[in-house]
């Protein structure tokens, strides 16, 4: 099933910031603190270290690589620095930005991947484990991002001097950091209701501003005018006879029906969701403490005795979100049926559609893998975040009427139409999800680095010469 609750999905995002940490990379005078001995040292036992004597640790494969720092029994050789500072550099051409083969750079690559090392390791002690089946999953999803095919990105791979074998280790890695992010950030984040109440004020001064619609239960008796004392008491008594029995459990419908004499008498004794400005003032006040389902004690009016029951409240606020109807077609790669042929299969009902030759609707009801095939695809009214983030970002791009290029999700494989927008009211209790969503977000990079912080400063890190 496509939708989730927000709040927090980064799976193939997590990766990207263990690239982008970074501990302040220390002087190199001071580098030698850890290890104030020329001489190796074996670091404190800890469940995944086995010492620096290790002879991994202090093999060196080539006359220009060396061992530049040791995480635990886990080396990082000048080698490694380098091919992090080549990617960091192919990265910055593609944003358009400038980076210098410069000894800070190179100190920067080596903490980060002093920090990845740690998490690396902290990720296999904690037991998390990536089968076959979720890695094949990981390597199509990474080839399909590409708009190529698995063969074509491992032929790639190889033409470039590099090993499949390297390539899928690489992001085997990557779904050890996704997954240990995953058992330990989100928990660790928290938001206040203070957090949240200022955020609100803030735009209040943007003019969302919140109002109660509530829905009332009215038995009413009335006091005809100029009415004795006598008959108001035995107006008063009769009134009170049937709050009390509405108190011991009695059907509020049934006792409306049969004593009430208010205008709503045969719809239950219900008055319909209205704004809280839309019911007597005297109504609003006396239910002001109640809690949904309870009963306010008698009430006397200019025009009789009521009993009001407190049905439903909610508050509206005047903010309104975008919500989007789109439908879909999904297919779910697996036996015979590649993510390959699926994507072209997509590709040539988009075709058919788009000239007329097919309906979508029908091809979604023929096809779809599916619970909404039956409905032609269709996801109905929903708002931001309730789709995964890889189907949400290529739906939020479209244009009423138009139709993305077969995408692909965790689910398999998509072909998405926008059918249309609307902005939808909502309430203050979803203004305020939706305000902690926002914090929550804001709030994920610092609660992640803080984290990583701490995992680092619980391995043993001997740094040894400075890479070069």
């Amino acid at each position: 099933m496509l939708m989730f609750l927000n709040s927090l999905n980064r799976i193939w995002l997590t990766f990207a910031f263990a690239l982008v940490f970074c501990c302040q990379p220390p002087a190199w005078a001071q580098l030698k603190l850890n290890n104030p001995s020329s001489k190796p040292i074996n670091p404190p036992s800890t469940g995944s270290g086995t010492g620096l004597a290790n002879p991994v640790v202090n093999a060196i494969s080539t006359p220009r690589d060396f061992i530049v720092a040791v995480v635990n029994s886990v080396p990082i050789t000048n080698h490694d620095v380098s091919t992090r500072l080549e990617l960091q550099r192919a990265q910055a051409a593609q944003q358009g930005r400038a980076i210098l083969k410069s000894d800070v750079t190179l100190r920067e690559a080596l903490e980060k991947l002093i920090t990845e090392k740690a998490l690396l390791q902290n990720a296999k002690d904690s037991g998390i484990v990536i089968d076959d089946e979720a890695l094949d999953l990981a390597e199509q999803r990474q080839a399909a991002q590409n708009q190529t095919t698995v063969e074509a990105m491992r032929a790639k791979t190889l033409a470039s001097g590099s090993s499949v074998e390297k390539a899928r280790k690489d992001l085997h890695d990557q779904l050890l950091l996704q997954r240990l992010v995953e058992r330990n950030v989100p928990g660790r984040i928290r938001i206040t209701d203070v957090e949240i109440d200022n955020t609100i004020k803030s735009r209040d001064k943007a003019s969302v501003s919140t109002a109660a619609e509530m829905e009332l239960g009215h038995i009413f008796i009335s006091v005809p005018e100029n009415s004795s004392d006598a008959r108001i008491a035995e107006l008063r008594a009769k009134a009170q006879s049937a709050l009390e029995r509405v108190q011991r459990g009695g059907n509020f419908g049934a006792i409306a029906k049969e004593v009430s004499q208010g205008p709503e008498k045969e719809n239950n004794g219900l008055m319909g969701v209205r704004p809280a400005d839309r019911y007597p003032s005297l109504f609003v006040d006396a239910v002001a403490p109640l809690r949904i389902g309870d009963v306010a004690p008698l009430v006397q009016s200019g025009a009789g005795f009521h009993i009001l029951k407190l049905v439903s409240k909610r508050n509206v606020t005047n903010a309104t979100i975008t919500e989007t109807r789109a439908r879909h077609i999904l297919l779910r790669p697996g036996g015979q049926l590649s993510q390959t042929t699926a994507r072209a299969q997509l590709a040539t009902y988009k075709t058919q559609i788009e000239s007329g030759r097919a309906d979508f609707a029908q091809l979604a009801q023929q096809h779809s893998q599916d619970a909404s095939a039956p409905g032609g695809g269709d996801l109905g009214w929903v708002a931001p975040g309730m789709f995964v983030p890889e189907f949400e970002e290529v739906m939020n791009k479209l244009q009423p009427g138009q139709i993305a290029d077969p995408l692909v999700s965790r689910f398999g494989v998509h072909l998405v139409q926008v059918l249309a927008r609307r902005e939808a009211p909502i309430t203050e209790r979803e203004l305020r999800d939706l305000v902690r969503n926002s914090l929550r977000e804001k709030k994920y990079d610092e609660t992640y680095q803080l984290w990583a912080q701490e995992v680092r400063g619980r391995a043993y890190i001997e740094y040894r010469d400075p890479p070069i």
